[in-house]
């Protein structure tokens, strides 16, 4: 009990928060939403460093990548990639944006891969060159009004890669090898940030974008969730 206490206060709530919910039995609304955001939080982790990764270990271990959109892949590579640019170019420190890297990676090998099952195996080496090539000169070279305008379009880019995504699930009539773990931490990432734009900046442009992100996550996992069946039966053929 000591240990789980010490990780609720460390982690999850204060300990004004510990005493009124573990102690008097009482929910007020702030350690409600003090709980929320510190979940919130964690999902958004979740989302940014391991989300891309189930998807990869699952092509590779099917050795397909059959129902994944391209585009929608290189939409999200741009989308998670602008951040980074723009902490390069502003000269922010390390840790403030390292551990998108591995996130970058993650996409970058499973547009590889995507490339490689179709027997594109050249073009997806290219591709890797290109990419890596293009993050080195628009971070070291690229003018600010470019930077900060590939910035304002992340977002836009992550929403459409999920539009897009879900366009090709609806047109195959099922999701192929789409990670359920991968939607579903997308899904838990998308709504945490909403819930963190909602709280720190109310109804503004930006929530509502957040709203539309998590909208289409919101879809795409329904699809996976729907599509089980179909799915598992095309596997089988």
């Amino acid at each position: 009990m000591s240990l789980f206490r010490e990780f609720l206060l460390t982690f999850v709530m204060p300990h004004r928060c510990y005493e009124e919910i573990f102690v008097n039995f009482h929910l007020s609304v702030s350690c409600f939403r003090h709980v929320l955001k510190k979940a919130a939080g964690f999902w958004m982790l979740l989302d940014t460093l391991l989300a891309p990764l189930p998807q990869l270990l699952k092509i590779v271990w099917r050795g397909s990548a059959d129902g994944l959109s391209l585009p929608s892949v290189l939409l999200q590579l741009y989308s998670l990639s602008c951040p980074v640019v723009y902490a390069v170019a502003n000269n922010y420190p390390l840790f403030a944006w390292a551990e998108r890297i591995f996130t970058l990676a993650q996409l970058a090998v499973i547009a590889f891969l995507i490339l490689c099952y179709r027997g594109d195996t050249l073009k997806g080496v290219l591709f890797l060159l290109a990419y890596n090539g293009l993050m080195f000169l628009l971070g070291s070279y690229a003018p600010i009004a470019l930077v900060s305008g590939m910035q304002s379009s992340s977002l836009i880019s992550l929403i459409a890669s999920k539009v897009l995504q879900a366009g090709t699930n609806y047109y195959n009539g099922h999701t192929g090898q789409l990670s359920t773990l991968s939607v579903l931490l997308t899904w838990a990432g998308s709504l945490g940030v909403f819930f963190f734009s909602l709280q720190e900046t109310g109804y503004t442009l930006a929530t509502l974008s957040y709203t539309l992100s998590a909208c289409a996550s919101c879809v795409v996992l329904a699809q996976v969730l729907c599509h089980r069946s179909s799915t598992a039966a095309k596997k089988e053929e």
